[in-house]
């Protein structure tokens, strides 16, 4: 047989040299029409948290590594007259939207922040969309039109002139109560903070249900946004005969709710798929009245935009104990995986864990392991056996505390004593371990790890950056439905939320007369007087004996407390009668039965471990490997005792990811904005703001001027931060929207 190969004749070689030529340069070809399409849908910041996939990103680069440090303020528009928000502004064309004046829509000029007009609704100030709105146009960009969720409707405005459009729905509102198969009657709330996705004439919407028992189904919707109609439902608490329906106790979803998106969902407009993660069912820390795994709360959904058909799931969390919602905007990226392109999306989660799966198959890029988890003691408790952990990328935030990890800078030689006593006493198996009748210990706290607004990613890179925070919770199950800072009134005088405060924290032991039961339960009559102030600020925050500490009450809160005990009569009228616990059901046979509810605080104690208390992490989701993570910012009262590298707490911020090479945060309480490499993690400038910052920034361009623009209304607060609405300042905030750009003469440059 002969070996002989004859060679590439000059013809044939040059016919082969020009195939491969014109393959590679249909490759580079298509690879730069790709990446064209991405910088223009990453241009402009009409779009909830800049565009529809809510990246966070920017393809614009004026500002970037070389320059930033020359921003300087363009515009400012003022609100000091005004109450704090924690909105992200779009911006169409010339023309930005904000909310201001006490809940109203506000349409500024971008280029100067002129007001040019305001939308005040009916409902305002009502239960509104102050994270954000939405914005749809038609193809001829002849209509546009403002999409604003308010007091459990949903609105539609003209975006020219701020006028609402009555043809919408009825008289220009849609009801988000109706169409839910429950009576609205029962309902408190539906709807959510967060403006949902557009996609063609369709806005996917999800909702706030509430987290008490008997809140109202979560259910993901889409309405027409020419008609108001919804288009199509899909149920997060499967009805008979649905996929799931199986994993709730037969008919729950008639009485059980939550399991809802209240958080940010993302979409692939090119594909045609939203993606939304779902928070817990509820109630949130005790299920025995839905026993099983309770699909499809927790999970990660890809549904179908046009019809909401479910195409693939995973479900995060198994019978949520731990409130442990999905809220942050899933990535979606496309990166390179054992030599391929693979589409993905990526999901923060508040116990710190990052799941990655093929956005088109739902299969995971790294093995996620089902894992044992402890079980629950609670009565009629039935836990997960098992959870699901990734192996890969590793965890952003920290998901363990002990004793060990108590602070040494802020507490006091005897808080930190009277804190070791305490968590080493408390129930520890880990993360996931179930509350119970006594302390247990949750890390990280319902709070996260990620929250709502905290992920951004950089569609060029493969990169995703995750914003979060490291705050341990202390649960505790009990039939006594516990006082939440959110009870207590805002706008009033000081004695009424003394009063108020006493209501809610002291009169279940104390009495409606103060009087208590001595000696165990000592009277509060004139007990500034009696105790002294010192004695009992340090009671209400460390507790004494028998009772418990209130470490969420802030100073102002109870010096207003102590001025109503020390002259009640600056708070007339009678005090309602204190909440108290519900009874045990009887049984059939007169024996006592299980208890059917419980309830825990969400105690998250913000100061009693040790820094750093927020994060800021860069993955590569090529590799599935943390690139870098640095703290956030300084937290006030750690920078007054001149220690640094601690983060921000409890920050309520995201990221912006820009072409410039830079991450943009702007932080609660300290009040500054940063600007990070995002190579590095390097902090390469930041500057300080008249007042505090919640939410996302805004970046965006007019006439060849790049801006970033900042929700700034939140005060500076120097205390620990608590799980509550913001506290009045000593000194009033100088809130307002306040854009930076660069100088004229550096902005022209090539």
């Amino acid at each position: 047989m002969s070996t002989y190969r004859r060679g590439f004749s000059f013809v044939e070689f040059l016919a082969f040299a020009l195939v491969l030529f014109a393959f590679l340069g249909a490759v580079v070809a298509a690879r730069a029409q790709q990446s064209e399409k991405e910088k223009s849908s990453h241009s402009t910041w009409a779009t909830y948290l800049g565009n529809a996939d809510s990246s966070h990103y920017s393809s614009l680069d004026q500002i970037n590594l070389s320059n930033v440090d020359k921003l300087q303020v363009a515009w400012q528009y003022d609100l000091s007259a005004d109450r704090s928000y924690e909105f992200s502004p779009i911006v169409v064309g010339r023309t930005m939207y904000v909310m201001a004046h006490k809940t109203s829509v506000v349409a500024l000029d971008a280029a100067t922040g002129k007001e040019l007009w305001v939308y005040r609704s009916k409902y305002a100030p009502g239960w509104e969309m102050h994270r954000g709105i939405n914005f749809w146009q038609s193809k001829d960009g002849s209509e546009q039109r403002l999409l604003i969720p308010i007091a459990n409707h949903l609105e539609a405005i003209d975006a020219k002139t701020g006028q609402l459009i009555t043809s919408f729905g009825t008289d220009g509102r849609v009801d988000l109560m109706a169409g839910l198969d429950r009576d609205p009657k029962t309902m408190s709330q539906i709807q959510s903070a967060t403006p949902g996705v557009v996609f063609g004439d369709l806005l996917v919407l999800g909702s706030s249900t509430g987290e008490e028992y008997g809140s109202p189904p979560g259910d993901i919707r889409a309405y027409d946004v020419r008609t108001g109609k919804m288009a199509w439902i899909f149920h997060t608490l499967p009805h008979p005969g649905e996929p799931g329906y199986e994993t709730w106790p037969k008919d729950t979803w008639k009485i059980e709710g939550g399991s809802n998106c209240w958080g940010e969902m993302s979409l692939d407009a090119e594909r045609g798929i939203v993606y939304v993660p779902t928070g817990a069912p509820t109630y949130d820390f005790y299920g025995a009245d839905r026993v099983g795994n309770n699909l499809f709360a927790d999970s990660l959904l890809a549904l179908d935009a046009r019809t909401g058909k479910l195409i693939w799931y995973f479900q995060l969390v198994h019978h949520d104990l731990w409130d442990y919602d999905a809220t942050a905007a899933p990535q979606l990226l496309n990166v390179r995986h054992n030599g391929e392109e693979v589409p993905i999306v990526a999901q923060a989660t508040k116990n710190g864990f990052l799941y990655v799966f093929n956005r088109v198959t739902g299969k995971p890029l790294w093995p996620i392991e089902e894992r044992p988890v402890p079980k629950s003691d609670m009565p009629g408790e039935v836990t997960s056996p098992t959870q699901p952990f990734p192996t890969a990328p590793p965890p952003f935030a920290k998901q363990t505390f002990t004793s060990a990890d108590l602070d040494p800078y802020l507490l006091t030689d005897a808080e930190r004593a009277k804190w070791k006593k305490t968590i080493d006493a408390a129930v520890n198996k880990g993360l996931f371990t179930p509350p119970g009748l006594t302390d247990t210990i949750e890390m990280p706290g319902n709070h996260g790890g990620a929250n709502w607004g905290s992920t951004a990613s950089n569609p060029k890179t493969g990169s995703m950056f995750v914003l979060s925070m490291n705050v341990p919770a202390l649960l505790k199950n009990e039939h006594l439905l516990p006082p939440n800072l959110w009870e207590i009134p805002m706008d009033v005088a000081p004695a009424e939320q003394g009063k108020a405060i006493y209501h809610l924290y002291c009169q279940r032991c104390h009495g409606m007369d103060r009087q208590g039961s001595p000696p165990s339960i000592p009277s509060l009559v004139n007990a500034p007087k009696n105790f002294g102030e010192d004695l009992i600020r340090t009671v209400v925050k460390n507790g004494i004996q028998e009772m418990p500490g209130f470490p969420d009450l802030s100073t102002l809160h109870v010096t207003n407390l102590m001025i109503y005990l020390d002259n009640p009569d600056l708070a007339p009228g009678k005090l309602e009668p204190a909440k108290l616990p519900e009874p045990p059901p009887s049984a059939a046979n007169g024996a006592s039965a299980t208890p059917t509810k419980y309830w825990s605080g969400y105690n998250l104690q913000t100061s009693i471990i040790k820094p750093p208390w927020s994060q800021l992490t860069a993955y590569d989701l090529n590799t599935g490997t943390i690139t870098w993570q640095v703290p956030l910012g300084e937290a006030p009262p750690a920078a007054a005792e001149h220690i640094t590298g601690t983060g921000v707490m409890m920050p309520r911020n995201g990221p912006v990811v820009t072409a410039g090479g830079l991450i943009f945060v702007a932080t609660k309480y300290e009040g500054k904005l940063h600007a990070y490499d995002q190579a590095t993690g390097k902090e390469i400038w930041s500057v300080a703001m008249p007042a505090a910052s919640e939410g996302v920034p805004a970046v965006y361009e007019v006439d060849g001027q790049e801006y970033i623009v900042i929700c700034a209304t939140t005060g500076k607060e120097q205390d620990i931060p608590r799980d509550g609405p913001s506290q009045p300042t000593a000194t009033p905030p100088v809130r307002s929207y306040i854009a930076y750009a660069l100088p004229k003469n550096i902005a022209a440059k090539p």
